[in-house]
C-alpha cells in the first residue's frame, strides 16, 4: 500500500474521533482482540457477543517496543568480492553491545454498527521502512442486521466475515508473533527463522461451531502491492506469458477450553498461488527482524542503494524461501494449556519457485515453544524455552541448507500494557557453500526488550 495513503486514513480516524464520545472512545469494541496482555493466547475472535452496541465508537492505540541487544557472530565462508562492491563480500559486520531502532504502530478501530468493526494499523517506525507506513485495513461483520432478516442474524450467531487488506490468516504463529512495535503476544523478541506473514487484499469467512469445530475459507490478490499492469514476464515452467492467479487459503480446527484448567486448540490450514507477479507470503513483513545486523555485511550494506528504508537487510536471522511466483504450503498447529503451562507446536511444509525456475523446490519447519506463566492469580510473569528448524533446498545448491534455533525467555508483565523481556538466542547454519556469508554460521547472545501496548 503507497505509504502517502496514510494522510487518508489519518484523515478518517481525526473524523471517527470527533464523532465519537471522548468518554467512551477507548471502550464498547466488539468481537475484537485487545492490544494489551489480555490478548495473549487469542486467535480468531469468537462469537462471543459481550459488548452491546449503542451507538459508534472509536478505539485509538498504539504499540512501542525497544530492545538493547548484546548478541555476536562468526562464519566460516572464504573470502569473496563482487562486482558492484568494495571488498570481502564474506565478512561479518562488527557487533557491539547496544540499543537498536525503537519501532512503534498505531492501531485505530471503529465500531461502526452492532457487530460491524473497521481496523486500520499503521507502522509509524520501523527497521525496514523509515516512513510512516500503513499496514493494511479491513472491515470485519460479525451481524448484518441492516438486512432486516431474522435468517440471516440466525446464520450470523456462527459466521465471521472480514473483507480488505489484512494479515492473511495462514497457521495460528501469526497470533503469536511480533509486528513492529507489537511485541505483547510474543513471549520470544523474534518470530519463527521461516516468518509466515503477509497482508493481501481479498476477504474471509468463518464458521464458529459451539462444540468448539470452526473452519475458514479466503481468497486474496496473492501480492503485497496490488497491480493493474498486464504483465508480460513469460513463466519458465509454462512458457506461457505469466498470470496473476487468485490465491486461496482455509484453516480447520477445534479450540475449545475442556474445564478450568485446560484448553485444547489443534488447527491445519493451508495456503496456494499458483502464479503471482510476486508473491511474498514470506517475506511480507514490512517492519524487520527484532535481530539486528546478525550475520550481514559491511561492505554490501555501503553499496546498497536504499529506498524507503534505512537498512539494507532488515530480516536478519530469517529465512525466506523465495516462492514468489508459486507456493503451496500448509501447516499444522497445536496449543495446549494447563493452568500456567503452555505448549505450541508447528509443523510447515513448503514448496514453491521463482518465475526463472521450471520445478518447486521444498522447506520444512518445526517448531515447539513451552512456555510456564506465574503466579497462578495473574500469570504476569513466565519463564519459556522455543526449538526452531528450517530444512531447504536453495534455488541452484544442493544439498539441503538446514538452520537452527535455540531460545530460552524470561519475561514480565508490569501492568497489562507494560511488558519486560529477554532472551538468550543460539543459531546455526548447515550446508552452506562454502561461497556463501551463511557457510559455519553462528550468532547467540542476549536481547532485553521492554513495550507498551494498548
Amino acid at each position: 500500500m503507497q505509504k502517502s495513503t496514510i494522510f487518508i486514513y489519518l484523515a478518517f480516524a481525526v473524523i471517527f474521533l470527533a464523532i465519537g464520545s471522548p468518554a467512551r472512545a477507548q471502550e464498547g469494541m466488539q468481537y475484537f482482540r485487545p492490544n494489551d496482555k489480555s490478548g495473549i493466547n487469542v486467535f480468531e475472535t469468537t462469537k462471543s457477543d459481550t459488548t452491546p452496541f449503542t451507538k459508534m465508537k472509536v478505539k485509538v492505540g498504539g504499540n512501542f517496543e525497544q530492545s538493547f541487544q548484546t548478541l555476536r557472530d562468526q562464519n566460516t565462508a572464504v573470502p569473496m568480492t563482487q562486482a558492484g562492491y568494495t571488498g570481502n563480500v564474506n565478512s561479518l559486520i562488527p557487533l557491539i553491545n547496544g540499543f537498536d531502532l525503537a519501532m512503534a504502530n498505531l492501531n485505530v478501530d471503529a465500531q461502526l454498527a452492532d457487530g460491524i468493526r473497521v481496523d486500520l494499523s499503521v507502522y509509524l517506525a520501523s527497521r525496514h521502512h523509515e516512513d510512516a507506513w500503513v499496514k493494511g485495513g479491513y472491515v470485519q461483520m460479525d451481524k448484518l442486521t441492516f438486512l432486516h432478516s431474522s435468517l440471516i442474524d440466525k446464520i450470523m450467531k456462527s459466521i465471521t466475515i472480514k473483507v480488505g487488506q489484512f494479515d492473511v490468516d495462514y497457521g495460528d504463529e501469526h497470533f503469536r508473533r511480533t509486528d513492529g512495535g507489537n511485541t505483547i503476544y510474543n513471549p520470544f523478541v523474534e518470530n519463527y527463522i521461516m516468518d509466515e506473514f503477509a497482508t493481501e487484499i481479498g476477504g474471509e469467512i468463518y464458521y464458529h461451531n459451539k462444540s468448539g469445530i470452526f473452519a475458514m475459507a479466503g481468497i486474496t490478490n496473492g501480492e503485497l502491492d496490488p497491480t493493474v499492469v498486464a504483465p508480460v514476464k513469460i513463466d519458465s515452467a509454462t512458457k506461457q506469458v505469466n498470470k496473476y492467479s487468485p490465491a486461496l487459503h482455509g484453516k480447520l480446527g477445534f479450540d475449545k477450553q475442556l474445564n478450568n484448567a485446560f484448553r485444547l486448540r489443534l488447527s491445519g490450514s493451508f495456503y496456494t498461488d499458483h502464479s503471482a507477479n510476486s508473491n511474498t507470503l514470506f517475506g511480507g513483513d514490512r517492519t524487520g527482524s527484532h535481530y539486528y545486523n546478525v550475520m550481514e555485511n559491511q561492505n554490501v550494506a555501503n553499496g546498497t542503494t536504499l529506498s524507503d528504508a534505512n537498512d539494507y537487510s532488515p530480516f536478519s536471522g530469517r529465512y525466506n524461501p523465495g516462492f514468489s511466483e508459486e507456493v503451496n504450503t500448509y501447516m499444522i498447529n497445536l496449543f495446549l494449556k494447563f493452568h500456567g503451562l503452555e505448549f505450541f507446536g508447528t509443523y510447515e511444509n513448503a514448496e514453491g519457485r521463482t518465475i526463472t525456475e521450471t520445478s518447486q523446490r521444498q522447506a520444512t519447519q518445526y517448531a515447539a515453544d513451552l512456555i510456564y506463566r506465574f503466579t497462578a492469580a495473574r500469570e504476569n510473569f513466565w519463564i519459556g524455552a522455543r526449538y526452531n528448524s528450517v530444512t531447504a533446498a536453495m534455488q541452484g545448491y544442493s544439498p539441503d541448507i538446514t538452520i537452527n534455533r535455540e531460545v530460552g525467555s524470561i519475561g514480565w508483565f508490569v501492568t497489562k500494557n507494560i511488558l519486560a523481556k529477554a532472551e538468550y538466542v543460539n543459531q546455526v547454519y548447515q550446508n552452506y557453500a562454502s561461497t556463501n556469508i551463511l557457510n559455519g554460521g553462528k550468532f547467540d547472545g542476549m536481547v532485553f526488550e521492554a513495550s507498551i501496548g494498548f
